[in-house]
C-alpha cells in the first residue's frame, strides 16, 4: 500500500506504509543527479568561466550586476540612527543617479526590521531553539521585514538529521508568511559538492524560496563550485516542477571578476530569465562602489 505525501514545495512524494517505510529525504534526493564529484565541478565550473566571463563583461552586465547586489549592516555596533543613515545613504544614492537600477535590498539584524529586509532564525550558526527562531522570523515579518535570511542546521544536516532540518525551514517558512525566505546553507562547512547538492534540495523541498551559499562569517564563503552545484539543482527541480527558485551569492564577493563569475554561472545554467525576475542576488558591500564606479567611469564610494 503506497501513501503520497505532498511536500511543500508541491512535488509528491511516495511513502510505503504496510511496513516497508522508505525514507522521504532519500527518496527525493534520488530525482536528482547526485554523480558528481569536486574534481568534476571544479574542472566544469573552470571551463564555463574561461569560455563565457568576457562575453559577460559588459556595461549593461554590471548594470544588471548592481541591482542583484543586497548591501548587508550585520555589526555590533549597530543602532537604529546608523542603520537609518545606512539606508538614507541608499536613498539618497537612488535619488542622483535614477538611471542606474536600485540595489536589490539590505539586510539587517531582526530588531531593525522597521528600516529595511533581514536575517532571523539565530543568524549566523542556527545554534538556538526552534521557538526563538521561529518568534525572531514572526516578529520581524510583523515590524515589516520583506525578506528573511535563515541558516540551514548544518549541524544536524551532517549528521544525516535532515528531519530536523526540513522541520524548521518548513516552520520559519510559516512564520515568515509571504515574504520570501532565503536559506543559507553555509557551503563552506558542507565542504563536498555532494553535500551542497543534497542541502540545496532539502531546502528547496522544504520550502525555501531562494537558497543561499554563506553567512559570510566563516573562512570559506561563497565559491563559484558551491554556486555551480546550487544552480543546476535549482536548474533540475525547475525541468521536474516547472518552480523558479532563487540563488544567492554571499560572502567573499569583492571585485567585479568576482560577480562577472557568478553571473556566468547562473546565466549560462538558469538563463536570462531568472536575473531579469529577481530570482538572482549577491550579499556583499565591497561591491556595490566598485561596480558604481566601473560604471561610471570614476572611484566612487556613494555606500
Amino acid at each position: 500500500m503506497t501513501e503520497k505525501e505532498t511536500m511543500p514545495s508541491g512535488m509528491i512524494i511516495n511513502r510505503e506504509t504496510d511496513g516497508l517505510h522508505v525514507n522521504r529525504y532519500e527518496e527525493a534526493f534520488s530525482k536528482f543527479n547526485l554523480d558528481l564529484n569536486d574534481e568534476g565541478v571544479s574542472a566544469a565550473v573552470k571551463k564555463l568561466v574561461d569560455e563565457k566571463i568576457n562575453e559577460y563583461d559588459t556595461d549593461e552586465v554590471k548594470r544588471q550586476l548592481l541591482g542583484t547586489v543586497e548591501l548587508t549592516t550585520l555589526k555590533e555596533t549597530d543602532s537604529q540612527e546608523s542603520v537609518m543613515k545606512f539606508t538614507e545613504k541608499v536613498n539618497d544614492f537612488a535619488d542622483a543617479h535614477p538611471d542606474l537600477p536600485h540595489l536589490a535590498t539590505i539586510c539587517v539584524f531582526p530588531n531593525y526590521a522597521r528600516t529595511v529586509a533581514c536575517v532571523a532564525g539565530g543568524f549566523p550558526a542556527s545554534q538556538t531553539f526552534l521557538e526563538v527562531k521561529t518568534v525572531e522570523t514572526a516578529l520581524a515579518v510583523r515590524d515589516g521585514a520583506t525578506e528573511i535570511d535563515m541558516v540551514l542546521s548544518v549541524g544536524a544536516f551532517l549528521s544525516g538529521d535532515y528531519e530536523t532540518c526540513s522541520d524548521e525551514i518548513q516552520e520559519i517558512k510559516a512564520a515568515a508568511g509571504e515574504a520570501p525566505l532565503k536559506v543559507i546553507l553555509e557551503t563552506g562547512a558542507l565542504k563536498t559538492a555532494l553535500n551542497i547538492k543534497k542541502a540545496s534540495i532539502l531546502s528547496i523541498f522544504s520550502g525555501a524560496d531562494f537558497i543561499k551559499t554563506s553567512t559570510g562569517k566563516i573562512s570559506v564563503s561563497a565559491t563559484p563550485e558551491a554556486a555551480y552545484v546550487m544552480c543546476q539543482t535549482i536548474r533540475e527541480y525547475y525541468e521536474q516542477t516547472g518552480t523558479m527558485i532563487g540563488f544567492k551569492a554571499a560572502g567573499g564577493v569583492s571585485t567585479v571578476k568576482d560577480a562577472l563569475t557568478y553571473y556566468t554561472i547562473v546565466r549560462e545554467l538558469l538563463g536570462e530569465e531568472y536575473i531579469k525576475k529577481g530570482l538572482f542576488r549577491i550579499g556583499t558591500s565591497r561591491l556595490a562602489n566598485l561596480l558604481v564606479s566601473d560604471i561610471l567611469g570614476e572611484e566612487c564610494k556613494p555606500f
